[in-house]
Parts: C-alpha cells; structure tokens; sequence
C-alpha cells in the first residue's frame, strides 16, 4: 500500500474517514481558547474537513491556512470559506514553503508513512518562524506496520523532535474524545 494522493482520494471517495471526528476535539479547542493574539500565522497541514479551520476563522483569527493532498476536503472547504480561498491550500505538505507562528497537528503525523517522520520533523521545523510551535496531539499505542494510522511512544517522539525543538510539552492528553482517550499525548514543541 502506498500512501499516496490517490490513495487518500480514494478513502474520501468510499467515506473511510474514521478519523473525522466531525468537529473540533476538546485538547485543539482548549488550546486555541487561550491564544490572544489573533494575528498569527497559522497552518494545518493534512487538514481533511478542516474542522480547526472553521473554528479558528469563526473565533477571529485571520491568517490561518490549510494544506490537504486530497480534492474533496479541499472542495469542501472551498464551498464553505469562498471570501478566503486563498488560504486553503490544494497541495503536497513536503513541497509547501511559507513561514508560521503556530502548526496544529491532528491525525496528519498518524497518517504519513513513518519512514517519512524525520522529514516530517524537519518541515515542521523549516516552517516556522523563530520561536514558532508545532502544538497538537499524537497517537500512544505500539507502532505497527499497520496502519494508518500508525503509532508511536513519548520517547520515539522525545527522540525526533528534540533535535530541532524545546519540548515545553509531551504528556498524556486529559481530555481527549471518548474513542482516543488514553492513547494521545498532547504536546507543544517550540523551534530552537
């Protein structure tokens, strides 16, 4: 199985969407609740439906972007946010080049291949602004090669991350939705 373009626009086609939950889980909600400067760049890669976008463009915030490989979520979001198409993004997240404050990460990182994590760090990590973050949730439960999506543990991500950012956070989420709870850790990375 390759984890392409068209295999995720097939997983849309067929509705094998498992991880949509159909709208903002309670750890990204929390967190964007407390952010007062509503200015920031933001970006979501991996964004599917989008739900983080709605909420954030619906709390004010004016410069948030989505990326997604696949058409339809892209559609979808297009249909929904006309006036501000433009920061929705129809493309690749490895060949994406901007600069953030802030990436929100949700079921994106499960999704991708996990030969692709250290490059994924490093995007991460190329995309941000100075003192810029990566917040957002991972899965905790063994990795497998099934999947997606696919697992991991505090210390693979302790070890991947730690290279190029603080670790300012990585615990077990408190308030993950009912279906994850107990396997997310909620982090906050900041670049170094």
């Amino acid at each position: 199985m390759i984890l392409n373009k068209k295999y995720w626009e097939e997983r849309y086609k067929n509705q094998d969407t498992g991880w949509d939950t159909g709208k903002i889980t309670t750890p990204l909600k929390e967190y964007i609740d407390q952010i007062e400067n509503k200015e920031i760049r933001i970006l979501i890669p991996g964004a599917g439906n989008g739900y983080e976008f709605d909420y954030l463009i619906a709390n004010g915030f004016k410069n948030v972007f989505v990326i997604d490989i696949s058409s339809q979520p892209i559609h979808n979001l297009h249909s929904k946010h006309k006036a501000i198409s433009n920061q929705i993004i129809h493309g690749d997240f490895f060949e994406h080049s901007d600069s953030y404050d802030l990436i929100i990460e949700q079921t994106f990182f499960c999704a991708l291949e996990p030969k692709l994590r250290t490059k994924y760090a490093t995007k991460m990590h190329a995309l941000l602004a100075p003192k810029g973050k990566i917040i957002g949730l991972l899965f905790d439960f063994p990795l497998t090669t099934e999947g997606p999506p696919f697992g991991g543990s505090f210390e693979e991500y302790h070890s991947l991350f730690s290279k190029s950012f603080y670790i300012k956070k990585l615990e077990k989420a408190y308030n993950s939705i009912k279906p994850r709870l107990g396997r997310e850790l909620f982090f906050i990375f900041e670049k170094k």
